[in-house]
């Protein structure tokens, strides 16, 4: 231990170098301050494109087009080009996305719509609003996302729609629920929200984009996401021109022109600043989700051969975006892990911890405790570790040397 660094910040790493004074090699060591480690550095990635996002919003400032001008055309524009999908809508944010797609398609009260639990709430919350039913699938073990074989024993002759959720930034089976959707002439409306820029890939090799292949595709721009803005944003997609139509009349007060409501639609809109900031992020869209990966790959490494920790499973069709780096573990206590990470300044979450059948709000559907099996095993199992564009490798290598720690001890492993 070097003299005066007994008591060091344990969130501190030394720092040894080599230099020369004539021909006697010195060491010198130093103290250097690790940045704080956070669950997602919005300001880190603003400051590398600093330049840019500032000009993009004070054009946007000094045009006073704040509603509907020119960079949300342009942005549409430059999303439909990334997405290779014929309409993009862009709207207030993914919930809104979602709501407004299911409204599109005319679906009516007691109508069903076949859906995960485990995922976020906004995706069953938009069919309970419209009263419409939640029938709840479960997922793989493994991809976390929702099982074809699920989907298809669950539909009736009330089934109106399917919303696979692309969880985390994994792509679910599409193929498969697409021939099961067109056989019972059901549509398909994907939340990609967690995915923007991953790819499936059908057995025949053709490549779509998460959001691109359904019905209908819906995604958030909330600033944690992949892709994501200074404030609330979203939209919709769709390769369907007359259902695009349709789109844009509910989510404009159901307009077909100004002062003329022909349906009873939202208020939902993407506003110019978003749009302009989105512009500029989107450039920066495959680097950001190679970041990711690039951080997923240094967790593998040192997670792959850990006992109780299961890495996130890789799914031969799609690439994975990494949204979130989620770990299932296997007798391994997530609560003391979760204490352990806050003791040591590393901002764990559980994603999610109360499964959407299970929830109050829900709690009157049919679907109960012990009816999704896997889903509620998850939800005891699940912990995501920080991920996101501007993790450096000395944080890391102190999250993985802190949970390879952990792990280290007896009392916090059971069989």
């Amino acid at each position: 231990m070097l003299p005066g660094v007994k008591n060091c910040c344990k969130f501190n790493y030394i720092r040894v170098l080599k230099i020369t004074v004539g021909n006697v090699p010195l060491l010198i060591h130093s103290i250097k301050k690790m940045k704080k480690i956070q669950l997602v550095d919005l300001n880190g990635q603003y400051e590398k494109i600093k330049d840019e996002i500032d000009a993009a919003i004070l054009n946007v400032v000094r045009s006073s087009a704040f509603i509907n001008g020119p960079e949300v055309a342009a942005f549409q524009k430059d999303l439909e080009k990334y997405l290779e999908v014929q309409n993009v809508i862009p709207c207030a944010n993914g919930t809104d996305a979602l709501q407004i797609a299911l409204m599109a398609l005319d679906v009516k009260p007691g109508d069903e719509v076949i859906t995960p639990s485990f995922t976020y709430i906004a995706t069953a919350e938009v069919i309970a609003l419209l009263h419409l039913k939640p029938v709840f699938a479960d997922v793989d073990p493994d991809t976390f996302t929702i099982k074809p074989g699920e989907v298809e024993k669950l539909i009736s002759a009330n089934t109106k729609a399917i919303i696979p959720v692309h969880l985390y930034g994994l792509c679910a089976d599409m193929e498969p629920i697409l021939k099961i959707a067109e056989k019972n002439n059901i549509a398909v409306i994907e939340d990609a929200a967690q995915a923007l820029g991953s790819v499936y890939t059908f057995s025949d090799g053709t490549k779509k984009k998460a959001g691109t292949m359904g019905t209908i595709g819906c995604t958030s721009f909330f600033p944690s996401k992949n892709l994501g803005a200074f404030g609330d944003g979203g939209a919709i997609f769709t390769n369907d021109d007359s259902l695009a139509k349709k789109i844009r009349m509910v989510s404009n007060h159901g307009q077909s022109e100004k002062y003329i409501h022909d349906i009873i639609g939202v208020n939902s809109r993407l506003d110019s600043i978003q749009a302009a900031i989105l512009r500029i992020k989107l450039k920066y869209l495959d680097q950001y989700v190679s970041a990711r990966n690039n951080a997923a790959a240094y967790y593998d490494k040192a997670f792959i051969n850990l006992r109780g920790f299961q890495i996130p499973a890789r799914f031969e069709k799609s690439n994975h975006g990494f949204h979130q780096y989620t770990l299932k573990l296997n007798g391994v206590n997530r609560n003391d892990l979760l204490k352990y990470c806050e003791q040591k300044g590393i901002p764990a979450n559980v994603y999610y911890p109360i499964p959407i059948h299970l929830q109050n709000g829900f709690k009157n559907l049919d679907q109960r405790q012990g009816d999704l099996s896997v889903t509620e095993d998850l939800m005891e199992k699940v912990i995501s570790l920080p991920m996101h564009t501007e993790l450096s490798e000395d944080q890391l290598k102190y999250i993985c040397d802190s949970i390879v720690e952990f792990s280290e001890k007896k009392s916090t492993v059971f069989v």
